[in-house]
């Protein structure tokens, strides 16, 4: 059976198993084949009756004395029990509705048995343990995800099935590469991830699999970064750059002025740069931008910033409007809420060449916008888009010179693969001036307080944020509903006779741009907000922010928040309010107290989340890892990129038949994405 083949052709699957197995994310095969446990019972270690630790999982090798007893309850709950002896003490042995389990169980016979172990006293039982015949073998038991109407078992069962099905299964890794770093073969390793004979077994399968998974990754990332770089750029005749540091009213970290000058060798290039630049909140990235976009209208090109949201791209606007205003570099903003006359005179600017630079969001992508020479796309908080939509910007100017701009920071072997087609700058300093912003954890008994200290800022002319909680999937009430809830009370309650603003995803851009505009120029003194503050707003006057039900934000997108404040002149203060009582969530919330390095919250918050959580790698429209983890598997991630960039170096279209397998898996991983072709 072909590992390609729908799972529904596998015996004991058909249409209903396929529909509950697609839920796990299997349609295939192969799909099956991959899905590996997320644990191990351990039944290799064998504790004795009498030593068997009350309500915990354990392990029990004993003899079954007589056959199930039948003991009928009810109507529809019938018990059937048996004891079972390891030569020195008893345990009984129950099971509920169980027929198919207790006729299994023969009297006489030696099996291993897994379950919780209760009782008082002298008395042991095991209510519906697993069991098995014992063999000798292996005792180590897969755990799968499981579904409605599918449970671990099951797929153990069918997993098995499919082994036995798909034949040999061809090896994408090259025989040399398997024999540089002692790896097994894809069967074995399938083999010993799903039924191992023994810990060390199943260590080397994981191995190999995680090495396989990031391989595979690396050479497809590899890949598209050799592709972004097979068109022609526009090589900048001139390095401008200086001229544009020197004329700016404040002085660049020494970070900032090495990001501006890893741009600007890029761009003398004609090759197409492809860079992230990565830096913390307030570390100065627009002004590296700014610098580079300089660059490229002094050259007599085009630039063009893509943010993710209207709020985030009219704060672009205006800081970017700021910077050239004593030049002749004309800026547009074009957004879904642009005038359509407006639109129709930018889009003529822009193909005719007299607008230097445009700033957007998704509206920059759309088929009707034409650049006359676009040398330079910069996108704006890359997370939120996908590899794609970077993409589709990059191509309006045939191969332009290409910036990404982060303010996650992510640990540089986690950058590695998330942005392996990009080269790196990361600003690691943060410019002169900056103010610390002091971060308080109170439970919601200090809530009236922390609301009052909120007020006697507002009294001194300041300006600060209420930020809603993240409604969570099962709650009844929505994101809009509640954020509008928190504004009345406030409005009506607490802060009655202050001016109030109130901002949330769900706005029309034009009221988002109008609340936006009230805040900026003072007006509202204070701002009732859902997380569509996160990144973008600029307000020096704003320095206090209180943020409801912290627990349910992630670190950084609470450090994102927080970096909304502190950016004038003024001593800032960020409260965050939670109830939440267990160590991991107060040990998590307490790091935000005691730094404001967006990097070491990042590495927290990689380590208590995941990058799963943390990222979304779909929205990088990158792959979903199976089995390795960007946080554990650090040695791995350095061996198959070197791996990759040794093959790669030797043989770059991987030509020839021994890499055909190499190159369908590597489709297969990007779901056709990436062609290896």
């Amino acid at each position: 059976m072909d590992i390609a083949a729908n799972i529904k052709y596998l015996k004991g699957v058909g249409e209903k198993r396929a529909a509950m197995l697609g839920k796990l994310g299997v349609h295939t095969l192969w799909d099956l084949l991959t899905l590996y446990p997320r644990a191990y019972e351990d039944w290799n270690s064998v504790i004795p009756i009498a030593g068997a630790p009350l309500g915990e999982n354990v392990c029990i090798r004993a003899f079954v004395g007589s056959r199930c007893r039948e003991h009928r309850i009810r109507k529809g709950m019938t018990l059937y029990k048996t004891e079972i002896s390891d030569g020195e003490s008893l345990l009984e042995v129950t099971f509920f509705n169980n027929k198919y389990a207790a006729e299994r169980l023969e009297a006489g016979k030696e099996y291993l048995f897994f379950g919780k172990v209760t009782g008082k006293g002298y008395f042991r039982s095991m209510v519906s343990p697993e069991f098995a015949e014992f063999d000798g073998g292996t005792g180590l038991r897969p755990i799968y995800p499981q579904t409605a109407g599918l449970n671990s078992r099951a797929i153990e069962k069918l997993v098995r099935r499919a082994l036995e099905e798909c034949g040999d299964i061809e090896d994408p890794i090259p025989e040399n590469i398997r024999s540089a770093y002692c790896l097994m073969g894809l069967r074995d390793a399938l083999e010993h991830i799903h039924a191992p004979q023994s810990a060390d077994m199943l260590s080397e399968a994981r191995r190999r699999l995680i090495f396989e998974e990031l391989f595979l990754l690396e050479l497809g990332l590899m890949r598209l970064k050799s592709k972004n770089r097979k068109g022609t750029a526009i090589a900048m005749e001139r390095d401008y750059t200086a001229d544009f540091i020197a004329a700016l009213p404040f002085e660049l970290t020494g970070a900032q002025r090495r990001a501006v000058a890893q741009g600007a060798e890029d761009m003398s290039r004609s090759v197409p740069m492809n860079r992230l630049l990565q830096g913390d909140v307030g570390s100065g990235k627009t002004a590296v931008g700014a610098a580079l976009i300089y660059n490229c209208a002094m050259n007599g090109c085009q630039s063009a910033l893509m943010a993710p949201t209207e709020v985030l791209a009219m704060q672009h606007y205006k800081t970017l409007t700021k910077f050239f205003e004593n030049t002749d570099i004309s800026v547009a903003l074009l957004t879904g809420s642009t005038p359509a006359a407006e639109k129709r005179r930018i889009k003529a600017g822009l193909k005719s060449g007299e607008i230097s630079l445009v700033i957007g969001t998704h509206a920059l992508i759309q088929k009707d916008v034409e650049f006359n020479s676009l040398a330079l796309a910069i996108t704006d908080e890359q997370h939120r888009f996908g590899v794609n939509q970077r993409s589709t910007l990059s191509a309006k100017g045939g191969s332009p010179h290409t910036l990404v701009m982060s303010a996650t920071p992510i640990p540089r072997t986690l950058a590695l693969i998330i942005y392996g087609d990009l080269d790196l700058s990361v600003l690691d300093e943060m410019p002169k001036g900056r103010q610390k912003i002091e971060t308080y954890l109170v439970g919601s008994e200090l809530r009236e307080r922390a609301y009052g200290y909120v007020k006697k800022h507002l009294c001194d002319g300041l300006q600060g944020y209420i930020v809603c909680p993240l409604v969570e999937e099962g709650e009844e009430v929505s994101e809009l509903t509640a954020a509008e809830g928190l504004y009345k009370e406030l409005a009506d309650g607490f802060f009655k006779g202050f001016r109030l603003g109130l901002l949330h995803g769900k706005m029309k851009p034009a009221d988002k741009k109008a609340v936006m505009d009230s805040f900026a120029c003072g007006e509202t003194q204070l701002l009732v907000s859902t997380t569509v503050i996160e990144v973008g707003i600029d307000v020096p006057n704003s320095v206090i922010m209180v943020i409801e039900n912290a627990e349910r934000f992630g670190l950084s997108q609470l450090h994102q928040l927080r970096g909304r404040i502190g950016r004038g002149s003024h001593r800032s203060t960020c409260i965050l309010i939670s109830d939440a009582k267990d160590e991991k969530t107060q040990k998590r919330l307490s790091i935000l107290t005691s730094t404001s390095d967006g990097f070491k919250i990042a590495d927290e918050d990689l380590k208590l989340r995941g990058p799963g959580d943390f990222f979304g790698s779909r929205q990088h429209g990158l792959p979903e890892l199976k089995i390795a983890d960007m946080m554990t598997d650090t040695e791995a991630i350095r061996e198959t990129h070197a791996a990759a960039v040794n093959l790669l170096k030797k043989n770059p279209a991987l030509a020839g038949e021994e890499f055909d397998s190499l190159r369908r898996a590597v489709n297969r991983l990007f779901a056709g994405g990436i062609s290896m072709n």
